[in-house]
């Protein structure tokens, strides 16, 4: 068996691989708008940044949606190349625990999981957005975080690079949910905190909204659009400085619980 280039730099020797296949398998959708190599140019004469949300809901249209595109919204006003990414259809199968990565920094399974890992490590701005379902992020949402194991494994075990160039990289985190208790969000904090710094991206914000839970009744909470959409411009000002600690906003949906 040959060699094959490792994304983190260096080689590392082939492996045996698991392939799933699913309904967005295939080189359509790993190739269709793709980011260029060459990005657009910013009208002051910069680079564009490129922001890359990804929608982490079962539900089309839902809240999670309508706030993540307020914030790429924001995004855009700012400058940057958005694009929306929605992991629904998408083939992503858990992570085995199989360690392969730790001995690699690649993830032996082959799905869509590959081809999102792709944009994920070139955006500059990262905007994660899920549902909350018992207190924690959706399904959906952790079956990506935890298959950023290779990641970790490249940056921690194996102390290789995750890009070619270091590059300043900041994430952001919508969570929205049904819930009024004030506790909703301990888990998803904690949790991004640990993935951002896997991924190699600075934590910058929080958008946090409780107490909303039918389809699309986030549209009524005008409060809530509006921050989505000023902490997606705020992320993806170039001349802002990295924060020390994410800016957080949390909104009540309507009244909250005391627990």
């Amino acid at each position: 068996m040959g060699r094959e280039p490792c994304r983190g730099g260096g080689e590392v020797a082939a492996r045996p691989v698991v392939r799933t296949r699913g309904a967005c398998a295939g080189r359509s959708w790993r190739t269709r708008d793709r980011p260029a190599a060459s990005r657009a140019k910013h009208r002051k004469g910069r680079m564009a940044l490129y922001a890359l949300g990804i929608s982490t809901s079962p539900r089309e249209g839902g809240n999670t949606d309508l706030l993540l595109r307020e914030a790429l919204a924001g995004a855009r006003e700012a400058g940057a190349r958005a694009e929306y990414l929605s992991l629904r259809g998408l083939a992503i199968a858990p992570c085995s625990e199989c360690n392969a990565c730790a001995r690699t920094g690649l993830c032996r399974i082959e799905d869509d999981y590959q081809a999102v890992m792709a944009r994920m490590l070139e955006a500059d701005r990262l905007i994660f957005a899920t549902p909350i379902f018992f207190m924690a992020v959706s399904a959906q949402a952790k079956l990506l975080i935890d298959r950023c194991q290779c990641l970790w494994s490249r940056k921690y075990v194996l102390k290789q690079p995750l890009l070619a160039e270091p590059r300043d990289r900041r994430g952001m985190v919508i969570a929205v949910g049904g819930s009024k208790s004030r506790k909703m969000f301990q888990c998803v904090r904690l949790t991004m905190k640990y993935w951002f710094d896997a991924i190699g991206c600075v934590y910058a914000a929080s958008l946090f909204i409780n107490g909303v839970d039918g389809r699309g009744e986030v549209v009524k909470h005008g409060a809530a659009l509006a921050a989505a959409r000023r902490l997606g411009r705020a992320l993806a000002s170039a001349d802002l400085p990295p924060p020390k600690e994410p800016e957080t906003v949390e909104l009540p949906g309507g009244e909250p619980a005391a627990g």
